[in-house]
């Protein structure tokens, strides 16, 4: 297998700068940090409310690092075409309710097929990698590929949060559908990717499905930062990652 690239979500350092105000801590240096420590990525989210990432951010941190940007967003025509001014190397879709904390669920790909096939068009087009964050689901997956995604990326947090609650029987059962889901988009010639909740402890089982190529990884990362700097947060986790890729081999 590949060597598992690991993609770092900066949203929640921006989360804690705008309980306070100011300009600090800045999401810009806190992507610079996980680039030195070798993250392969950085994702950000770009929400509708503006919670935590905002339009300047956005700009900055495509500015700043040398590694490619993961822009995610909903599927409106404002975030269009702040990914068309900002041209960041992917975008990933997720949906996006005001009212939640944080993503539910994946996107409803296979029942807005039309509509997603005429916005994923121009994003491609203007050379960006689109990604479909979607549930370990046969119908989504298969969607995704005809709606000309390159990339889906796997909710994994049933599954993180039943490793969380001790529920085994409930995340080996989530993992087998994780597992079912990611042969079937590679099948479909999509690449695979799988984010959500990944901990030290549930990261394991993801990192040896074999057609997984990347796992992206923001609010525990920066938790653990708190107490472990985020460069040796990343190299915990990266050191996890490549344990349970070399066992799977």
């Amino acid at each position: 297998m590949d060597r598992l690239r690991l993609g770092i979500n900066v949203d929640h350092v921006a989360t804690i700068r705008n309980a306070r105000g100011g300009d600090s801590p800045d999401p810009v240096r806190a992507a610079l940090a996980a680039e030195a420590a070798g993250a392969d990525g950085i994702t950000a989210h770009l929400r509708e409310d503006r919670r935590h990432i905002r339009d300047a951010d956005m700009a900055a941190i495509r500015a700043a690092i040398s590694i490619p940007l993961n822009f995610e967003m909903a599927a409106t025509d404002e975030m269009a075409r702040i990914a068309q001014a900002t041209r960041p190397h992917a975008v990933c879709l997720v949906p996006e309710k005001r009212e939640e904390r944080t993503t539910e669920g994946g996107l409803e790909v296979a029942g807005d097929a039309n509509r997603l096939t005429d916005f994923v068009a121009p994003l491609a087009g203007m050379g960006a990698r689109v990604s479909l964050f979607v549930a370990p689901d046969p119908r989504q997956i298969e969607a995704a590929a005809r709606v000309g995604a390159a990339v889906v990326e796997l909710h994994t947090g049933t599954y993180c949060d039943a490793v969380a609650a001790g529920e085994l029987e409930a995340a080996a059962d989530e993992l087998t559908r994780l597992t079912e889901a990611a042969r079937l988009a590679a099948e479909a010639g999509l690449e695979v990717h799988a984010g959500h909740g990944i901990t030290y402890d549930s990261v394991g089982p993801l990192a040896a499905i074999p057609q997984v190529v990347e796992l992206n990884i923001g609010h525990f990362l920066i938790g653990e930062a708190v107490f472990a700097g985020l460069d040796g947060a990343i190299a915990e986790m990266r050191r996890r990652m490549v344990l349970a890729r070399d066992a799977a081999e």
